[in-house]
């Protein structure tokens, strides 16, 4: 009689048995990492300094990219599993109407409501707004696609507001610099799809996620400090439609992405394990003190990630699933962390400062979610007419593929964009 393999003490099964796309944490992890990303601009715009981890990882990080890379892990995990069961042009069509629509309607409520009742503060008319050089109609004609610039001032505004002594980035909305990268993960998703290699190759992603990683370790021996940032953050590449992007953050976006496609292309053999969940917590740690963040720390939180998606209590689960707020937290944030500091706010305290951004930040991530996104994604089942396949010319939607099994798939009611 065969014996049955040993349980080991923590053991819960794999990514592949427990991860369910009806159940799950990832709205409660995609709400505190857009929280995150609020949280940790109070120190920037309100003061001046970036937010405490960076002093306390040695200039390695911050909460804000901290939270950007965790926002990747968990697209990379999601995006991943869209692109591997359906076809590419549906795949396009859902990613872009998950993160156009939200976009679009931030930059106009910025450029035609915000920045101009920031202007008729500072000049007690908006009446030189509209018509400046530098004004609305530029801004959205530089931000509308999603090479988004973050540097984009609106009729001088924040250039004036900085120079009355307030201490903010002199843009617009500096969240949106990671829009970009989240639009190159996907078309290099798309090309996997489109190639059957996410499908009769699956291993071409972890195999590139290590030649990006020895890339990092590369960078990480050679740095002056074991705490310091590897590699030039002022190398540049011009990629086709996105503009300019740095090379370092292309390779360690791409690297924490891909982690989370590898987890998902091989759910089935990552265990849900929380001794392991144990260790990584304690890598993670370990490598903001001693440094080696983006070599070990970035795995390890990978790990953590989907680990909480799966272990956290069941009323986590909850939220999040039906309204997910966590991308117009992400794409307003800022902009009304701007506004607070050019109207002084900043001179009541960090707790004051943040708990104001956080409630018009809410606020606007619910208009945005009511009014523009879930609107836009009732339209998920719908196919424009350029990407119907040959057979179907005559019909106005296309039946989604059965599921091949419940791990694989996207959260409801939505896919993810930047946001996870």
């Amino acid at each position: 009689m065969s014996r049955s393999a040993p349980v080991l003490p923590g053991r819960r099964g794999t990514l592949g048995e427990l991860y369910s796309p009806r159940a799950n944490s990832f709205g409660v992890l995609r709400l505190v990492l857009a929280s995150s990303v609020v949280l940790s601009h109070v120190w920037p715009i309100g003061w001046g300094p970036l937010d405490p981890l960076w002093t306390y990882s040695g200039a390695q990080t911050d909460v804000g990219k901290m939270a950007v890379v965790g926002f990747f892990v968990l697209s990379g995990f999601m995006i991943t599993g869209s692109g591997a069961r359906g076809t590419c042009g549906r795949y396009a069509w859902h990613r872009a109407l998950r993160i156009l629509p939200g976009l679009w309607g931030s930059l106009l409520v910025s450029a035609l409501v915000v920045l101009p009742l920031l202007y008729a503060h500072l000049h007690g008319t908006t009446d030189g707004y509209w018509n400046h050089r530098e004004g609305p109609v530029s801004y959205l004609q530089g931000t509308w696609n999603t090479s988004v610039s973050t540097h984009w001032d609106i009729s001088g505004v924040l250039s004036e507001g900085k120079a009355r002594g307030t201490n903010f980035d002199p843009g617009v909305n500096g969240a949106l610099w990671s829009l970009k990268y989240e639009v190159f993960c996907y078309v290099m998703v798309g090309l996997l799809a489109a190639s059957g290699a996410l499908r009769r190759a699956r291993r071409l992603v972890p195999l590139t996620a290590a030649v990006l990683g020895l890339l990092i370790l590369r960078d990480w021996v050679t740095a002056p400090s074991p705490r310091g940032i590897p590699g030039d953050m002022r190398a540049a590449v011009q990629v086709p439609l996105l503009g300019s992007m740095s090379v370092h953050f292309l390779i360690h976006l791409c690297f924490v992405f891909l982690i989370g496609a590898t987890f998902q292309l091989y759910r089935d053999r990552v265990p849900v394990h929380d001794g392991l969940a144990l260790i990584c917590a304690a890598v993670l740690g370990g490598t903001l003190v001693c440094g080696g963040v983006f070599v070990l720390g970035y795995p390890a939180f990978a790990y953590l990630l989907l680990w909480l998606a799966i272990r956290l209590p069941r009323p986590f689960r909850r939220i999040g699933r039906e309204r997910d707020y966590s991308y117009g937290i992400y794409i307003y944030g800022f902009t009304v962390e701007q506004a607070l500091a050019l109207l002084g706010y900043a001179r009541y305290g960090k707790p004051v400062f943040l708990l104001l951004a956080m409630a018009g930040t809410l606020l606007l991530a619910a208009l945005s979610w009511h009014l523009v996104e879930s609107q836009a994604m009732k339209l998920k089942n719908w196919t424009p007419r350029f990407v119907r396949g040959p057979g179907r010319r005559g019909s106005t939607a296309v039946r989604p593929r059965p599921e091949p099994r419940p791990a694989v798939g996207e959260p409801e009611p939505a896919p993810t964009a930047t946001t996870g």
